[in-house]
Order: structure tokens, then sequence, then C-alpha cells
């Protein structure tokens, strides 16, 4: 049986550049390579794109930029080749693409972006579409829709740097940021509306912090949100599939103080993360059930992980929806998957699998 190419792009013109470097190597290591022949392609911090073949350690180390076999690439956008197109000195290369995974974090990537790009150049893609991409990175209308299918979310306000106008939910639009937090008292969070990993994140506790607060999270987009604090502890659940879905077990973020930012999420200094959570087996169907329904009317296919909290009282409040978790081997997508019975190599495969009609 012929392998299929199936195209792992990795990098990224993101904050969220050195993320990408370790997921894409989870998924890289994990690829069944009985099947399936890896064809890489790396996008530098200031978008240059290189296809890749030197080894996956120097992706982890991000070196891989200085391999002297890298060949700047473009994927053709004749929808009929479907092939990524090698730009060598002697003239143009094809490499014929079956399917592209794009393992890119944030902005340029995650954002409906690339997948834009992939669509239109006729490849299936592997993961969520154009509009589903763009829908579940902006916090605001990821959190619209999903109070739209019944689930709660937190009261918010949304600031705009390119206007004057400040529109919120929850409140009457208008008011100003220090009535919102007056109004929904302290802590509450602050950050910008479409971007990843905590970047731009604060967690603020009195009014002194908030002005600066606003001001770090416009350094990464040009809308900032500011959200309620929602009591309890946060739950995440992996969803894989498009016409029929399948979830991972449900897990929980254990905190010691302060919040789950970017140290947290990729060191796990003073947190845990447990995995099935530690709640009743019916509090955890209600969970992956309605993970199902945010993942439904966000349009998401492939996979994504639904993130939620999870309030003493038992309610589920809608947090955000990642359409590209991370991909290690110690992320939390697929260790949930893997508590469920499903290895990372079965998950790419089932990923893949899909995308292509298999």
């Amino acid at each position: 049986m012929k392998k299929k190419n199936v195209l792992i792009f990795f990098g990224g013109c993101s904050s969220e550049y050195s993320v990408s470097l370790s997921s894409a190597s989870g998924a890289i290591l994990n690829l069944d390579r009985s099947v399936y022949n890896p064809v890489t392609v790396g996008i530098t911090e200031t978008g240059k794109w290189l296809y890749y073949t030197g080894s996956v350690e120097k992706i982890l180390e991000n070196t891989w930029q200085a391999e002297p076999t890298n060949i700047p690439a473009v994927l053709s956008p004749n929808r009929g080749e479907k092939c990524l197109l090698l730009l060598k000195e002697s003239g143009i290369e094809r490499i014929p693409v079956d399917v592209a995974l794009p393992i890119l974090h944030g902005r340029n990537g995650e954002d409906g972006t690339l997948q834009g790009l992939i669509e239109l150049a006729g490849i299936p893609l592997a993961g969520c579409g154009t509009l589903a991409s763009a829908l579940c990175m902006d916090k605001d209308r990821a959190h619209r829709l999903a109070s739209m299918v019944g689930v709660r979310v937190p009261k918010a306000l949304v600031l705009d740097s390119e206007s004057t106008g400040e529109h919120s939910k929850a409140y009457a639009p208008g008011t100003a940021a220090q009535t919102f937090a007056e109004e929904v008292g302290y802590p509450l969070y602050v950050k910008p509306v479409k971007a990843g990993s905590s970047y731009g994140v604060t967690k603020v506790n009195c009014p002194g912090e908030l002005a600066p607060a606003i001001s770090l999270a416009f350094r990464y987009d040009s809308q900032v949100i500011l959200e309620e604090n929602i009591e309890g502890f946060e739950v995440g659940c992996a969803v894989l599939g498009t016409a029929e879905l399948i979830t991972g077990e449900v897990d929980e973020i254990e905190l010691s103080g302060g919040f789950f930012d970017f140290t947290e999420k990729y060191t796990l200094k003073t947190s845990s993360i447990h995995v099935p959570a530690r709640i009743s087996a019916a509090k955890s169907e209600e969970i992956k059930k309605t993970a199902k329904r945010i993942y439904r009317a966000l349009g998401c296919s492939g996979f994504a992980r639904v993130d939620m909290f999870l309030t003493p009282s038992g309610e589920i409040v809608f947090n955000e929806i990642n359409t590209i978790p991370g991909f290690t081997e110690h992320s939390r997508y697929p260790g949930m998957m893997k508590a469920a019975g499903y290895s990372f190599r079965e998950v790419l495969t089932k990923i893949i699998e899909q995308a292509v009609g298999v």
C-alpha cells in the first residue's frame, strides 16, 4: 500500500512559535510511519516557509532553520495539483500532498488563516476548518455562540483599541472597564481576545492592577476582554470527530494558587492535572455532553479541546476551545484520549483518516 503524504506545518508567525515546535515534534514522532510519510514545513517567526528534512531534535532545539538542506516552499494554489512546491535554484519541484495537518498555535496558524490557504489549495485538512478556527480563536464570539445553545459563559466586557467603543455582554454597552470591574468584583481576568497559551493574560486582584493589565493584553491583540472570576476549578474535554464524536476522559487542573498561566501550562511547577477528573461519573458525562454541544455550535471538525470551569455548586461554565491543542506526549489532549483507551498514534491516525475520508 502506498503511503500517504501528510504535510505537517510547525513554527509560525506567532508568540506561540516555541509551543508549536514541541507540539509538532510530538505529532511527527507519533505518526504511524507504516501508513504515512511526514512532509514537514517549518514557518519561521518572520513568516518564511522552509521544507525541512532534518531531525526532530533540531525542531525541539529550535536550530532547524540552520539546516543546509532547507528549501523555500509554498503550497500550489492550483486545486488540481494538491502539492507542495519546492522553490529550488534549479527549478520547481512538486511533492504531492494527501492531507495537511497544521500544528501551529495562535495567530497565523490556529486562527483560520492557514486553514483557508489549505482549503483554497483543495488539500484535505486534518482539523477544524477556516470558519471554526477563526471563531474559536475569538473568545468573545466563541462565548456568544456557546451561550446561544444554553451554555453559561462568564460575564464580560470587550475593549476595542481601534475605536472608543466598548461593548459588553451581561452588562449595558458603553460601560467603562472600571465600572464593569466594580459590578463583577475582584479578582477578574483581563485577556487578549485572540491569543493562546495565556499570553497577555492577567489575574487582576485590585483596581490599581486593572490599567496595566489592559495595556499588557493590548500588546497581543487589538481587542481585550475582561471576564468575571469563576469560582471552582478548570476541567477539559478532548473531542475527536466530525459526524460522530469521540471524547476523552475529562481532566481537572488543580492549582496551588494564581491561575493556569503560561509557566504552569508548560512546567506544572505548582499545579497538577488529574485525568480522569476527581468528579462523579454523572458530572463527567454532563461535561462531555456540554463539550460536544459547544464543539457543534462553533462548527468544529477533526479535533479540539474544550475548556470549562466547574463551580462549587456543580455548574459548568465555558472558558475557551483550542482547535489545535498541545500535542506533546505530556499534553492534556493526548492525555485525555489515552485515559479513554486511545494511544497518541491511534488519535493521529483517526484525525488523518477522517480528513481523507477513510
